[in-house]
C-alpha cells in the first residue's frame, strides 16, 4: 500500500478516536488533541488539561509515525488497540511495527519486526 494511503488511515482513526470519545471529557475542562506532521510522518493524540478535581491531565494516547512504508506503533493508550482496526481497513501485518515491543520480542508477533 501506498504511504500516502496510511497517512489516511491513520488520520481518520485518530479523529474518530477523538469524537468518539469527546463527549466523556466535556465535564472537565481536559482536550484532546490530535498531531499530525505529514511532512515527517508522525501523529499523536493527546490529552491536555485540568480534570474538575484541579488535577494536570496531560498525556500521550497514541503515537505512530510511518518509517520506511511501514507503521510504527510507539504508544498505544486504548483498550481496542489501533494495530487491529488498521488490519481492519486493509493494512498487512508485516507493514505494522508494535514499537513498544522489544525488538527480540517482536518475532514472535504476527506484525512485523522492523
Amino acid at each position: 500500500m501506498a504511504v500516502e494511503q496510511y497517512r489516511q488511515y491513520i488520520q481518520q482513526l485518530l479523529t474518530e478516536k477523538v469524537q468518539r470519545t469527546a463527549h466523556n471529557l466535556r465535564k472537565s475542562q481536559v482536550e484532546k488533541e490530535l498531531i499530525f506532521d505529514v511532512q515527517r510522518d508522525r501523529y499523536q493524540l493527546v490529552h491536555v488539561g485540568w480534570t474538575d478535581r484541579e488535577r494536570r491531565n496531560y498525556g500521550c494516547v497514541l503515537h505512530l509515525d510511518i518509517k520506511d512504508g511501514n507503521i510504527w506503533i510507539h504508544h498505544d493508550g486504548t483498550e481496542e488497540g489501533i494495530a487491529d482496526s488498521l488490519v481492519a481497513l486493509g493494512v498487512p501485518k508485516q507493514d505494522i511495527v508494535l514499537a513498544f515491543i522489544p525488538p527480540s520480542m517482536r518475532k514472535y508477533s504476527d506484525f512485523a519486526v522492523g
